[in-house]
């Protein structure tokens, strides 16, 4: 017997033959045969799910059950020959037909030209449509009139993998199931079945990893485990499984990622190098190192009844350890850097540089958790302070009521294996109270520290005022109209809170208001600029009584005085002829 003929009897073998038969979907299962013990059956059924779950198989063994004249209690017999045609595909009476290569409206009018025809020798006519959601809009407008009110002993069984993309109208005429994901266990024991009819011994293990590597699709179990046999004797290890698939074992996964948890790339780039040579491909042994964080987030958020995917259950207890020294949050970041990386390798050829930068970063990843709690801290109006030994201390209000100016400076890290991260988050930088001794000190901090525009715009206001602990009021001479509005823009308040809140080291709310006309403070302006000269003719004119905005604006844009108005379309009595 050759190898492809043996690849056909080992799927078609094993193929559900009855309800009872298909793993994963006792729920669709049990429905069906209520509906055909209580003469329910609707006239037509939608299938979804992924690929290789049972959804052609279940067309089948409906459209048997409800054809073979020997069937009890919704069971075929599969003895007779309508049985052994329909499970064959070759049955008159049940066409399969693939909506991908006969997707153009004239198949479909084939369709209602012979669903008329009474059925050869069965007492239904049954059509199974896979991939329907390929037909096109021609193709499903034709169908509807006969999907709606087909004779009485035609049926029709569609199947799909996206079922978005069927129109509405189509949904609507047909009673769906969906399919789920079998589970890993299920198809486990399914394949310890196979092994025992075949006559080969196969570990736990190795059905273990056949079975999670097929993602909850028992066909694609089927065709790897068929795979395994020829490429095996009769006795198969998790070791056979991963020298067929180019993976790495559990242990070489836990030393990798141990040399990354302990910060040591040297380590780890030799451990990479060892494994890659050892004949495990790259980007399976990518995939693995992401499903290996998966599981470091599951077990750091303390889901117990979820399995692990990367290694053995068995492994849990060393996983626990990587997670505790690890945290949650530092986990999280990882997978969003591996996540990363995997769409720049399906981009790009060079995927073991990429794959070592990524790598790297994570023996960089310094412990989050410290930033997860210096930020509650200032959502709740605490100033902080990083400290040289890399942990986080909380400084009370008392704390820097205590100092002269208010001030709080942060000592750099000097431990050579802090992250990169610590490093930036732990350089000198100045958190500066906001009372009323220093208001104007952080006012003119906050000034400095913003962007130009809008620092030239925010330099016109002439005084401010702390009308509640976290709420600064900043005052705009009438005058200087035109820089209130700019600043009060939502983008641009938002960037003077920001600021001030990131001095203040606690949220800081702004108000914009209209103040007195008069000249901005001193320390509110950050160069002194020097005052044009005045002609000895020009004499300013009292400014507070015009109204007119151009005017305002004009002003304010040539940073002229005003000498006179004069309306328009009245000539002055000086003007020159």
């Amino acid at each position: 017997m050759t190898e492809t003929s043996h690849y056909t009897v080992l799927a078609r073998r094993f193929r559900p033959q009855e309800f009872g038969d298909v793993v994963g979907q006792q729920h669709i299962a049990q429905a069906l045969q209520n509906a055909i013990r209580g003469g329910r059956v609707a006239h037509a059924y939608l299938f979804t799910g992924a690929r290789g779950v049972g959804k052609t198989s279940t067309a089948r063994i409906l459209a048997k059950t409800l054809n073979c004249p020997q069937a009890k209690d919704a069971v075929p017999c599969n003895q007779c020959e309508v049985c052994t045609s329909i499970s064959s595909g070759h049955d008159v009476d049940v066409l399969e037909i693939d909506g991908a290569s006969n997707r153009r409206i004239d198949d479909i009018r084939d369709i209602r030209a012979n669903v008329s025809v009474k059925s050869m020798r069965s007492k239904y006519k049954v059509y199974i449509i896979d991939e329907v959601h390929m037909l096109t809009t021609e193709a499903f407008n034709a169908l509807l009139k006969t999907l709606e009110e087909p004779p009485p002993n035609v049926k029709f069984v569609f199947c799909t993998t996206e079922p978005q993309k069927v129109p509405d109208t189509i949904l609507s005429r047909c009673q769906r199931f969906d399919f789920s994901s079998i589970e890993t266990s299920s198809i486990t024991e399914r394949l310890r079945q196979i092994a025992e009819a075949e006559g080969y011994t196969v570990d736990e293990e190795a059905l273990d990893l056949v079975a999670r590597r097929a993602a909850g699709s028992m066909r694609d179990s089927q065709s790897l485990f068929d795979q395994l046999l020829a490429f095996g004797d009769s006795n198969l290890s998790a070791d056979d499984v991963h020298r067929l698939l180019g993976t790495a074992g559990d242990d070489q996964l836990i030393t990798v990622y141990d040399a990354i948890v302990s910060r040591k790339p040297a380590q780890l780039l030799e451990k990479l190098d060892e494994t890659l040579s050892s004949g495990v491909q790259l980007t399976e042994f990518f995939n693995q190192i992401l499903t290996y964080t998966r599981d470091l987030m599951i077990v750091a958020s303390g889901a117990e009844k979820v399995s692990l995917q990367a290694v053995f259950n068995s492994q849990r207890s060393v996983l626990q350890k990587q997670a505790d020294h690890w945290g949650l949050v530092t986990i999280v970041t990882a997978m969003q850097i591996l996540a990363e990386a995997k769409t720049q390798m399906g981009r790009s050829i060079n995927f073991r540089p990429i794959s070592e930068l990524a790598l790297i970063r994570l023996c960089h990843l310094g412990d989050l958790k410290t930033l997860a709690v210096a930020l509650k801290a200032l959502e709740k109006g605490q100033p902080l302070m990083i400290g040289q030994t890399n942990s986080v201390a909380l400084n009370t209000q008392s704390d820097i009521s205590n100092t002269s100016v208010g001030a709080q400076k942060k000592s750099p890290v000097t431990d050579e294996s802090d992250s990169p991260a610590n490093i930036d988050a732990s350089e000198e930088c100045m958190v500066l109270d906001l009372s009323d001794e220093n208001r104007r000190e952080f006012i003119a901090q906050m000034i400095a520290k913003i962007e130009d525009k809008v620092k030239l715009h925010l330099s016109s206001s002439v005084e401010s005022a702390i009308i509640e602990p976290n709420q600064l009021e900043i005052f705009f001479p009438v005058n200087y109209d035109l820089s209130r509005r700019y600043c009060e823009k939502p983008e641009n308040l938002r960037l003077i809170e920001n600021t001030a809140s990131e001095l203040a080291g606690r949220p800081i709310h702004i108000r914009i208001s209209v103040g007195r006309d008069s000249k901005p403070e001193e320390p509110l302006r950050n160069e002194e600029k020097p005052k044009p000269e005045q002609s000895p003719r020009v004499i300013a004119a009292d400014f507070s009584s015009v109204n007119d905005p151009l005017v305002h604006q004009a002003v304010e844009l040539f940073k002229a005085n005003l000498v006179k108005v004069q309306p328009m379309g009245k000539p002055s009595e000086n003007q020159e002829s």
